[in-house]
């Protein structure tokens, strides 16, 4: 018989399973807290559990527990980036981050990344698959558990894009904010997207109370769509109206983030146009990131990004150059996965 993933039950889908095997209801809801509270990896560390039925879950379900690969510590802030590796073999990054307002997490929620954005190291080693709920989960879980940190907020931004696994990343947030288990409110949760449309009108519906994070990188279908192979299915103007719909129906601030590359899209001529585009959705944010240099491609970071920044804000538009954490263990996403590769 095949094992169940229990880790990426909800509780009443938990009760139902454990119901089935004339069980009690509330042996679930311990089970549950065994689970997400306790956080045990075996069923055996369940104390108040009676043995056979600690021999039946032992025979119909699994613990997802990933294995640190790789950890690196970096000696410049602390920064430190985890390479999980799951049964099955295939690897993914989570990086542990502190600020003055605490601890953040930057998750993957898929195995590789489809979407072929020529400046990201995430995409170079090809899609493999997405990530499960539990391996999404079980990302925060270890982490806190290795660093000893409490993680207080959230961000999906490591490898993948989030939206392409819509349902898992849902089932996801669901299991992350319980209350009955790591109880973290979703407005401390960030989802960063290169903006898949109709998945940004869907999650506004839901009114999660997600922070929306845009990769945007260039402010015209011509210069995005040679960077992001996404801006030709869903071109600027598209993923514009979907951040405008998703102010609208949440009330959440839109993030757009924007990797400066020299010679691509740090000229004053750039910050005009997307100070342009960024008119309808005010009010908003942009995020300037001085690009990651990856082996693949000549791209360079810029050295006019508190130019591009001053010109933004004097026009009205709220930019910040986002700090550069762990840049002696190449902190990025995407790396450390293709060179374990």
């Amino acid at each position: 018989m095949t094992q169940k993933d229990i880790l990426s039950m909800t509780l009443p889908e938990l009760e139902a399973e454990i119901t089935a095997l004339g069980e009690k209801k509330f042996r679930a809801g311990q089970l549950y807290g065994w689970l997400h509270e306790k956080r045990v990896t075996a069923f055996s560390e369940c104390t108040n559990l009676p043995k056979a039925f600690i021999e039946q879950l032992d025979g119909m379900f699994f613990i997802m527990r990933p294995v640190v690969k790789r950890k690196l510590v970096s000696k410049l802030d602390g920064t430190t980036k985890y390479l999980y590796e799951f049964p099955d073999g295939e690897c993914c990054e989570t990086v542990m981050m502190s600020y003055k307002h605490g601890n953040s997490l930057c998750i993957s929620t898929q195995v590789g990344c489809k979407m072929g954005c020529s400046f990201c190291a995430s995409t170079k080693a090809g899609f493999v698959r997405d990530l499960l709920p539990s391996e999404m989960l079980s990302q925060v879980y270890e982490s806190e558990r290795e660093s000893g940190r409490k993680v207080e907020s959230l961000v999906l931004m490591g490898i993948g894009e989030p939206l392409d696994n819509f349902d898992n990343v849902l089932r996801f947030l669901e299991l992350l904010s319980s209350d009955k288990g790591k109880n973290l409110s979703l407005r401390h949760v960030s989802l960063s997207t290169c903006g898949i449309v109709p998945r940004i009108r869907e999650l506004a519906d839901m009114k999660l109370g997600l922070t929306l994070s845009v990769s945007l990188h260039a402010p015209t279908d011509e210069k995005r769509g040679a960077i992001m192979p996404i801006n030709k299915r869903y071109d600027t103007a598209e993923l514009i109206d979907a951040c405008r719909y998703y102010f609208a129906q949440t009330g959440r601030r839109i993030s757009f983030e924007f990797a400066l590359i020299a010679g691509v899209n740090d000229d004053a001529a750039t910050a005009k146009e997307l100070i342009k585009l960024l008119r309808p959705v005010s009010p908003c944010h942009v995020n300037l990131i001085p690009v990651n240099e990856i082996k693949e491609r000549e791209y360079r970071k810029s050295g006019r990004v508190k130019d591009f920044q001053k010109l933004l804000e004097e026009n009205g538009v709220n930019a910040t150059v986002r700090r550069t954490l762990g840049a002696d263990i190449n902190a990025a996403c995407g790396q450390l996965r293709r060179d374990n590769m």
